[in-house]
């Protein structure tokens, strides 16, 4: 058996193949502060047979929490001489231009514990001066000292030659077993020293709460089943073992978000879209990314805490290309001092939760304003719902202060959420040059479906998928996906003047590498594959676009090609190409996926009918057209194929899918909701 869990703010959700080889679903609370009791408690609420689990895969948020919280280890570094202060120095160009009172982000390691060793690479890699390993020792014995429970260490140029590096870490460990280390080069072979120090730290920061957050999940998984392969998503969208995950924490910042994303791929090819926007609300936040030609986009260029007026961190690690916002079912309203209203980033979270969930919460939340509109139904929650708290919190704070009725306030509380989820959608496509009429949205989460409809007509998008499993489509996702390393290595060279099969042997480098480390992980060489990229750039610019290298083996007749390709992906980027000005190499990215079984998206063989489906009608607050009387069917019994004018609620276990009156929906052969435009009359 394969089971995939996902933690998420709110909730922990399950997906797993039974003995039927049917994939099958749970959700329980997400038990903040101790993760792994919710895992568990999923597990063993859904009634599986634990003694055939043989494979686990795990999406947690417990890396970016420990960073957003700054509830990470006492952390030192050690770095080149000259270049303690990198981290405060980090980047002149500042998001708020104008504030005069703006301040740099705090660095995560004090500069007390930031130490300087005499050693020194050139741009080459060259040693200028070796390094001392009687520096060394003086910094362990200080750390030591000042209670630091994790080194970092990141040198000059290391990316070129980490040898400075190796013999750091392995003189550490000689010294101080106990201590957790993170070297650079171990991280990343990409330029940038700020960027590349950053990482660094971040992983050393939070390698022994992911450490000690894996040994008590992989000790709880023992005490209930024998599993025999233990995989955690990283933030590329690939699985990677426990043992690895330990070393490299900070390949799962965005752990749990990521797979949703790859998921939203394998339900385009299977319904033969390739031009996706994917879209995923939880309780705490929403999530977007664009997916083009059924390729997911990852970059290094990666940042937490980073907006308008903030410069944030960045950690220099491949990252699907995700927006995220404080925006989810469990998102506060609330008003402002110059009396607008509100609607996060603040989170209700699981504990105490909406005032729906009759927990203690007192705020009134996206959630709650589903249910005042109808568009949620009481019937479906786990608690015992206080209709009349509901609407006393959401009179307090919305209906009031603004003079509506709570009906009206309710919507407005959706409006807003939906205006914010709006901006997001937005920048990952229009504020890229992409139209969004050109996409499908396929929305997924447990408000994903709630909210999507009302998006797309927004934005003009003609189709959107409600996916199978849609509430726990993240830990669906992780069933269907591969192991995946990414490898980057930065030589800046003129395009022009390089050598076609030096360009094959740097390949070749980064290809024994990751046959290597899969070898490690138990992945044979023959389900192992490989797609090579150049990130490339006009002399003389500062960033670069990623162009996919589709031959094994690069001749010099093949050249002209990479460079007409990289002209065309530039253009698209930035809007303008420069055919006559030269163009170079600044990173060599190699991705090496490792084949996993995965199961096959049975299609549904049921012969119900509409009427089998109806559940109950009932009057459902509308933007416009206010209470409307609104069939809702059960999504487990729609028919294959029947489309049904809305406007219509569909109901599911954890989910709910709201549809307009200028809009029809119907289940497709794989279990698919599919809304769309109406474009004629619908029987």
């Amino acid at each position: 058996m394969k089971i995939a869990t996902d933690i998420g703010g709110t909730f922990t959700d399950l997906a797993y193949i039974g003995a039927d080889q049917q994939i099958h679903y749970g959700k329980t609370s997400t038990t903040t502060g101790n993760y792994e009791k919710g895992i568990i408690n999923v597990i063993n609420e859904s009634g599986l047979d634990k003694k055939t689990m043989d494979s686990f895969i795990h999406g947690t948020t417990v890396i970016i929490n420990a960073l957003t919280e700054r509830k990470g280890a006492k952390t030192g570094l050690i770095t080149t001489k000259g270049f303690r202060d990198v981290l405060e120095i980090a980047r002149g160009n500042r998001p708020d231009l104008f504030n005069v009172q703006y301040k740099k982000p705090q660095p995560f390691v004090a500069r007390y514990l930031r130490l300087e060793v005499d050693e020194r690479l050139d741009y080459q890699g060259e040693v200028i001066r070796p390094l001392k390993e009687s520096d060394i020792q003086k910094a362990v014995e200080f750390f030591k000292e000042q209670g630091v429970e994790s080194i970092a260490v990141s040198f000059l140029h290391a990316y070129k030659n980490d040898s400075h590096e190796r013999q750091a870490v392995k003189l550490i460990k000689e010294l101080w077993p106990e201590v957790y280390v993170s070297a650079s080069s171990e991280i990343t072979k990409e330029y940038r020293e700020y960027e590349r120090t950053n990482t660094a730290v971040f992983n050393a920061y939070v390698k022994p709460t992911a450490n000690r957050y894996i040994d008590r999940l992989e000790k709880e998984l023992d005490q209930i089943a024998d599993v025999n392969k233990k995989y955690i998503m990283q933030s590329n969208g690939g699985t990677a073992t426990f043992d690895y995950t330990k070393e490299l924490p900070i390949n799962m910042v965005e752990s749990g978000p990521v797979a949703g994303i790859y998921g939203s791929s394998v339900i385009g090819d299977l319904i033969g879209e390739k031009n996706i926007i994917a879209f995923d609300v939880g309780g705490t936040t929403a999530k977007c990314a664009l997916i083009e030609d059924g390729k997911v986009k990852t970059s290094t260029d990666y940042f937490i805490e980073k907006d308008s007026r903030q410069a944030g961190y960045p950690i220099k690690v491949p990252v699907v290309d995700i927006v995220e916002i404080g925006n989810g079912g469990g998102s506060i309203a609330w008003v402002d001092e110059g009396k607008a209203l509100k609607v996060g980033p603040q989170s209700a979270g699981a504990i105490p939760g909406p005032v729906a969930y009759n927990q203690g919460g007192t705020q009134p939340t996206t959630t709650d304003a589903n249910i005042v509109t109808h568009r949620l139904s009481t019937k479906n929650f786990d608690y015992a719902v206080d209709s009349a708290k509901i609407k006393a919190a959401i009179d307090k704070t919305v209906a009031k202060p603004f003079n509506v009725t709570t009906e009206e306030a309710a919507l407005g509380i959706i409006r807003i959420a939906n205006s914010n989820m709006l901006n997001a959608l937005k920048l990952v496509s229009v504020r890229r040059g992409y139209d969004p009429t050109d996409f499908v949205l396929l929305a997924f989460g447990g408000g994903g479906s709630m909210h999507a409809a009302a998006l797309a007509l927004e934005l003009g998008i003609d189709k959107v998928v409600i996916p199978v499993a849609s509430p726990v489509f993240s830990a669906w996702s992780m069933l269907m996906t591969d192991l995946r390393q990414d490898y980057i290595q930065t030589d800046i060279q003129a395009f022009d003047s390089i050598d076609p099969e030096d360009m094959n042997q740097a390949w070749r480098l980064l290809e024994e590498k990751g046959r290597s480390e899969f070898e490690k992980q138990g992945i044979p060489k023959e389900r192992l594959s490989f797609q090579h990229f150049l990130d490339m750039r006009y002399e003389g610019q500062e960033h670069t676009v990623k162009v996919p290298i589709t031959s094994k083996n690069l001749t010099k007749d093949a050249i002209p090609q990479v460079i007409a390709d990289f002209h065309k992906t530039h253009e698209k980027a930035y809007s303008f190409k420069l055919e006559e000005t030269p163009v170079e190499i600044v990173n060599y990215h190699l991705t090496v996926v490792g084949e996993v079984d995965k199961p096959e998206i049975p299609k549904l063989h049921q012969s119900t009918t509409l009427a089998q489906a109806l559940i109950e009608e009932r009057q459902v607050y509308f933007e416009k057209a206010g209470w409307v009387q609104t069939k809702v069917y059960d999504r487990s019994l729609l028919p294959v194929n029947v489309s049904i004018q809305g406007p219509v609620v569909v109901e599911e276990k954890a989910a709910t899918t709201v549809v307009y009156d200028n809009q029809k929906i119907y289940q497709d052969a794989y279990g698919n909701l599919i809304i769309e435009k109406v474009k004629g009359d619908v029987k």
